[in-house]
């Protein structure tokens, strides 16, 4: 099963505050990461609505917390990804939302 897990971390939050430990934290995956990459800051967000007519510089959602980064997870089941995510070193300083894929 597999899974899109985002990282969401306050916008005051130094990103280097856990830059030493997501090495390690991906050691620790076992293999389950497919996939994953930080985001640059809101700061660079673009918002597209209403197809395209309504573009607008910044965030959708007016939120102190942003989306750091992603990763996507291949795991047995949600317990087994909620235990990955819980290790994530970011996840101590914001919230890290899993949501699986549909399976076709």
């Amino acid at each position: 099963m597999r899974f899109l897990m985002l990282v969401c971390v306050d916008e005051t939050l130094a990103m280097t505050e856990a830059d030493d430990t997501v090495e390690q934290w991906l050691a620790e995956t076992g293999g389950r990461r497919l996939d994953g990459h930080q985001l640059r800051g809101i700061e660079d967000a673009t918002t597209v609505r209403d197809h395209g007519a309504l573009i607008t510089d910044g965030p959708f959602a007016d939120t102190k917390e942003w989306i750091a980064g992603y990763d996507v997870l291949d795991c047995a089941s949600l317990e087994e990804a909620v235990t990955i995510a819980a290790k994530h070193p970011l996840a101590r300083f914001g919230a890290v939302e899993l949501r699986p894929f549909w399976e076709e």
